[in-house]
């Protein structure tokens, strides 16, 4: 995968799964909901036909840890329709996951070692990880990165449901200030949960051949030279990082719309379907480019005994290093990678959704 061919080739698809798209249908990028809600069009439509619109595509996983879990209608849950959803959101998860890996390892490759003297380039990373191990090592950790999707979502999902309870919201749709608190602390709660195995992912993603012999020898070997507390390196600013994604994400978004609205909509509240993507994909950049320097340095520290020799460092620490050897850009290492990868993950994730549906025998909303 040269990082050009497989992006093009989703750009040019991606028209056509938008035009296939019934009404009020969303999607999603990376932890952001782009909605085409009924209520949108019509003010008076009730909440929990609503919530079916915008609600069936939100378990959709593109790579990134998702900030705020799907909601499911009473029926849903009574006729036991929701843990086929929840299936078939994490096969698509799984296969996006696999078909974007490439990308994936560039970017932790490029956040923990690229640098001003070794200014690794797209193309060059994906030449140098050939080289040292074949084709078979641009998957090096995706193994560990879909198995943790089912114990994440499952715990993202019943935190979520009890957050919802604990607010004291008894409506079906959570109000947006709501959800932006229920899926920020059970996103918190589902991380805490998982994170030995984000580390073990990305100790799995910058081995080199023959380093380990697969995911438990890995954690065999980091629990004898490292102790337990390895597997919680760069805990804090993951949980930092969820805040400021999840809150300007969500705040720029509803910005971005009701701007828009108010200056061009004259006889309908309906924005369409593409000015709903323009601030859905505004707001998901918005959301990563605050939240990525936390993402870099939680990467780099989960990291550091991979690296012969490095020191052990504190956050704040490795901040000012990197901002005193190579400056800002520094904090942005890897993140053009990041940025490939939706709209190939997002294309694969809703087709094979759709499939899944379909042999499931799930109900489109």
């Amino acid at each position: 995968m040269e990082g050009g061919g497989g992006l093009g080739w989703c750009i040019s698809f991606l028209p056509r799964v938008l035009g296939n798209l019934p009404p009020g249908w969303p999607l999603r990028d990376g932890g952001r909901l782009w909605t085409c809600c009924p209520a949108a069009a019509w003010p008076h439509a009730s909440g929990p036909a609503c919530l079916i619109s915008w609600s069936s595509l939100q378990i959709f996983d593109v790579g990134e840890n998702l900030t705020v879990p799907d909601e499911f209608t009473v029926e849903e849950r009574q006729t036991g329709m929701w843990w086929r959803h929840l299936v078939a959101g994490g096969g698509a998860g799984a296969v996006s996951r696999t078909c974007t890996a490439p990308l994936d390892r560039l970017k932790v490759l490029m956040q923990v070692h690229a640098s001003r003297s070794n200014n690794m380039c797209i193309v060059g990373g994906f030449t140098q990880m050939i080289r040292e191990g074949g084709a078979r090592s641009l998957w090096r950790g995706n193994g560990i990165n879909v198995i943790k999707i089912a114990p994440e979502s499952a715990i993202k999902f019943m935190a979520y449901e009890q957050i919802k309870r604990l607010v004291g919201s008894d409506q079906e749709t959570l109000r947006i200030h709501e959800r932006l608190v229920a899926g920020s602390l059970a996103g918190a709660i589902a991380q805490s949960s998982i994170y030995p195995m984000e580390v073990l992912k990305t100790r799995m993603a910058l081995r080199k051949t023959g380093q380990y012999s697969g995911m438990l020898d890995c954690a065999r070997k980091i629990l004898a030279r490292e102790g337990m507390a390895a597997f919680y390196k760069g805990y804090v600013p993951n949980m930092l990082g969820i805040i400021p994604y999840a809150g300007i994400d969500l705040a720029v978004y509803e910005t971005l719309k009701n701007a828009w609205l108010q200056r061009y909509a004259v006889n309908s509240a309906d924005p369409g379907v593409f000015v709903l993507l323009a601030c859905g994909t505004m707001s998901s950049t918005c959301g990563q480019l605050a939240s990525y320097p936390l993402a870099l340095v939680r990467t780099r520290m989960q990291a550091q005994a991979s690296i012969e020799g490095a020191p052990e460092v504190t956050m704040s620490s490795l901040f000012k290093q990197i901002l005193r050897t190579e400056g800002a850009f520094g904090l942005y290492r890897g993140l053009a990678p990041n940025f490939m990868k939706v709209i190939p993950a997002v294309s694969i994730s809703y087709v094979v959704y759709e499939n899944l549906k379909i042999t499931l025998g799930v109900q489109s909303r």
